[in-house]
């Protein structure tokens, strides 16, 4: 078991900048792939990014790529989401998942909300 809690959402303006950061805690020993999703008022959740167990790989949905960047902290078991030159658009509950082997865990979100 894997407990994900994340933290940093807010309301902000378009253009400015936020950082999300989920802590994990429980069975963290395995190769987790940690991931960020969101999702907005009436659509369905959404895959953002994700990074390898090791941070060496990340892998980003389109139109977020050049704007927000993930990462993590092996050492503190916590995984970031930088997020810059934000939109209203982005204005969703963002999302901790921790998949591996079959297993996904996620955390109870984060709302982020972009007034334009």
């Amino acid at each position: 078991q894997v407990q994900l809690v994340e933290s940093g959402g807010g309301l902000v303006q378009a253009g400015d900048s936020l950082r999300l950061s989920c802590v994990a805690s429980g069975d963290t020993s395995s190769p987790y792939v940690m991931g960020w999703f969101r999702q907005a008022p009436g659509k369905d959740r959404e895959f953002i990014a994700s990074i390898s167990w090791n941070g060496r790989h990340t892998y980003y949905r389109d139109y977020v790529r050049d704007r927000f960047t993930i990462s993590k902290d092996n050492g503190r078991n916590v995984v970031y989401l930088e997020m810059n030159r934000l939109k209203p658009e982005d204005t969703a509950v963002y999302y901790c998942n921790a998949y591996t082997n079959g297993r996904s865990y996620w955390g109870q979100g984060t709302q982020v909300t972009v007034s334009s």
